[in-house]
Parts: structure tokens; sequence; C-alpha cells
């Protein structure tokens, strides 16, 4: 099997994915917008592409296996709108999406088949170009992703600097997964393809997010963050547009069809790792 991945929208989840795939043999490309984010991929051995750009097109004809993360827009997916995809022959897709894409459940469980009602603009974005995904003749694989968390995106940083704030809304859950779980789950997809596959990515336990602090606090053994009422809170819209989402997220297939066994199956072994890697 030929092994070279191309990424567009190089970021946090596919660095990570980088890191499980180096060791297998396997060549990485990836997209950004970035000179500065360019040279540091190729220090990591990693082929940067500037978007847009000419090079594009010879790195998806190279590509044997394609990964999207970069996110929509109301024009749409950035690539499917920049290329003809048609002529390009590919293995394995895969295209990172959100658990946003379900909306509210006022904190009942959702799985894979749970229809699509998003509560936000983002999440209808994301509908909108998974449906645009499917109706290509291309392999492709959904992943819908809980809130990414992993080393340098932890709650650590607020709390001892004293900006954190437990944001109190009755019932609220959040599911959540750590980047290195995100790797997995899609290296598993990879070596074990199903075109048309859904897979929601989450831990075990969705919970509330002043819990999460909570814990934070304690590992730091610092003092636990204010609390605050989410009615009363000074918020970005883009941050109290999360909250309109209350649900907990089913994880079952990723286990029964991919085999995973979760590196970090709740916040607190995340937590601790994220801690550990400090020291």
């Amino acid at each position: 099997m030929t092994k070279n991945l191309l990424c567009i929208g190089y970021g946090f989840s596919a660095r990570a994915l980088t890191q499980v795939l180096h060791p297998l043999g396997w060549s990485i490309s990836g997209t950004t917008r970035s000179t500065a984010r360019a040279e540091d991929m190729l220090t990591h051995q990693v082929t940067p592409i500037l978007w847009p750009g000419e090079n594009l097109y010879t790195a998806l004809t190279e590509a044997s296996h394609l990964l999207i993360s970069a996110g929509p827009s109301a024009e749409g997916d950035p690539l499917l709108n920049a290329v003809d995809l048609t002529p390009y022959d590919f293995s394995w897709v895969g295209y990172l999406s959100t658990t946003g894409v379900y909306g509210n459940h006022d904190g009942s469980w959702v799985d894979e088949t749970t229809p699509l009602t998003p509560a936000t603009q983002r999440g209808q974005f994301r509908v909108e170009a998974e449906a645009a995904w499917r109706a290509t003749s291309l392999p492709v694989h959904i992943f819908r992703l809980a809130g990414i968390y992993g080393p340098g995106r932890g709650p650590f940083s607020k709390v001892r600097n004293g900006t954190a704030r437990q944001i109190i809304k009755a019932g609220q859950m959040f599911s959540r997964i750590h980047a290195d779980d995100i790797a997995q789950v899609v290296a598993a997809s990879i070596a074990q393809p199903r075109p048309g596959a859904i897979y929601n990515l989450c831990d075990d336990d969705p919970a509330p997010p002043q819990d999460v602090l909570t814990y934070a606090a304690q590992l730091l053994d610092m003092p636990l963050p204010p609390q605050v009422d989410f009615d009363t809170v000074e918020m970005t819209p883009i941050a109290r547009s999360f909250y309109s989402e209350n649900k907990r997220v089913r994880n079952d297939l990723i286990k029964s069809e991919l085999g995973i066994n979760l590196k970090y199956p709740s916040y607190k072994e995340g937590l601790r790792s994220l801690l550990d890697l400090e020291s």
C-alpha cells in the first residue's frame, strides 16, 4: 500500500496523526495559509503546501490518502470548491466533522444514527459539507469530533493565570476527545477502511465543564476558579453558542468496529497526562 497522506488544513489533529503514521513509514504533506506554520511543518518532516497554490495539484496526484480538517463556510467546503477531484484516485478519504451536527438534545445520548439537527450556523455548515463529501464517488469516512484537547490545549494556563471561570448552566454536558485518541481512531480507519462509515470520536465520560476546571485546579493544588451564572456572565457570541448544544455522545462504534481502546477514557486521565508532559 502506498503511504502518502495529504492533509487539507494541517492543524492540531493532523499533527497528532503525523506522530502515529511517521513511524509506520508514511509520507505526510499538508496545506496551510501561514508561512510560519509551513516552516514549523518542515521541522517535523511534513511537506507544507501554501494554500492556495499550484503545488496543491501535484500533491493531490501523489497522495494515496486524503484527510480534510479545514472547516467549511457559507460557500461550502474549501477543497471541493477549489478543485475537481474526479481525476484523482485515493485509497481512503477522511473528513473531520463535529458532533455539533447533532444539535441540542437536552443532555440525552446521541449516536451515529441520530438525526442531524444542528443548533448553530457552524453546525449547519458541517452538515452541508458532510453531505457534499458523501455525494462524491470518493471512499469517504466521516469522523464527528467532540471537544478537542491535548498538549498545549487544556485548562491549566487559565487556571494558573486566574482567568478560568466555572460557568454554571444547570444540566449542561459536554463530550471531549484527546488529540492522541483522534489520531489512533483515524489510523485504525485507514488500516480498516469502510467507505461511507461515520464515527463519533469522544471519550467515555461526558461531563459538565465546571467539573473539568475543578479537577484541573485540584491537580495544580490551586484554588477553584470562581463560579459564574451562564445567564448573566459576559461571553462572546461564539462561546455562548457552544452552550446551546447539550448532549452526551456515544462512542460504541469505534470500539466495536475499529477495536479502539481509548488512551484517555475520561478528562481525568487526559488532564493528568498533560500535566505529566510539563514535568
